[in-house]
């Protein structure tokens, strides 16, 4: 379990009355894309948020690259980008990743290098001197992508990220997500989209606050006897109490 890149037990949350994490168990291995799946107020974001060490489980555990959270060190290795765009309107792209790569220490020559680099990774290039408040709302999500791969972290959260993006550009963004697991860095993100949960290396399908079924999309499509992932969702769906 010390091990595993994401490793979470017994988590459970409640915001006033409502519960919105009943009970997680979940350990994610090194080296994967894993999407975690499910509709709207399922509990996803909340979950995301205590992966990143932003917020703190009533009860359980999560452990994330081997230690507790929270842990500062291990939050400078996390590139997270959020549901909503952090972007500051006024600055042009460029200064937006000028800025954000401060924060992470660099500096100079190879905070240059890597903002072009990340910029071209989300077909961004052409608009690095653009005004943000210029950018549609398509620009802004793969801003923030680029944000969160700037200090070339070892692990990527991601909050719905291809939301407002065209398909043309998802299907871009989807192949560099792969690049990027290739290279070593492990992805965890969030969809309701069914086509991208099923180019996942593996799916945490949610609903309610549980975690209704894991495993590969080939593995649940077999258990649930199912040809899609949508399928498979209401299979297990229908199995909840």
């Amino acid at each position: 379990m010390n091990n595993a890149c994401i490793a979470v037990k017994g988590i459970s949350k409640k915001y006033g009355i409502h519960t919105v994490l009943k009970n997680i168990d979940l350990t994610i291995p090194h080296g994967q894309i894993y999407g975690l799946l499910g509709p709207s107020g399922a509990g996803k974001t909340t979950l995301i948020r205590m992966l990143v060490g932003i917020d703190n489980p009533d009860c359980g555990m999560v452990r994330v690259l081997g230690e507790l959270m929270p842990k500062l060190s291990i939050m400078e290795q996390i590139g997270y980008m959020g549901q909503a765009d952090a972007l500051y309107e006024e600055l042009t792209a460029l200064q937006n990743l000028e800025f954000f790569g401060s924060l992470y220490g660099l500096r100079g020559q190879k905070l240059k290098k890597r903002a072009e680099h990340v910029l071209e990774l989300v077909l961004l290039s052409d608009d690095i001197n653009k005004k943000v408040s210029q950018f549609s709302g398509g620009m802004k999500r793969r801003l923030s992508l680029a944000i969160a791969l700037l200090a070339n972290p070892r692990l990527l959260i991601l909050d719905e990220p291809t939301v407002g993006i065209d398909p043309r550009l998802r299907k871009t963004i989807w192949k560099q997500f792969g690049i990027l697991r290739d290279s070593g860095i492990s992805i965890i993100l969030t969809t309701h989209v069914m086509d991208e949960a099923d180019k996942c290396d593996s799916l945490g399908m949610i609903q309610g606050g549980r975690l209704i079924a894991s495993g590969t999309p080939c593995e649940l499509k077999k258990k649930a006897n199912a040809d899609t992932i949508e399928d498979v969702f209401l299979v297990y769906g229908e199995m909840e109490p």
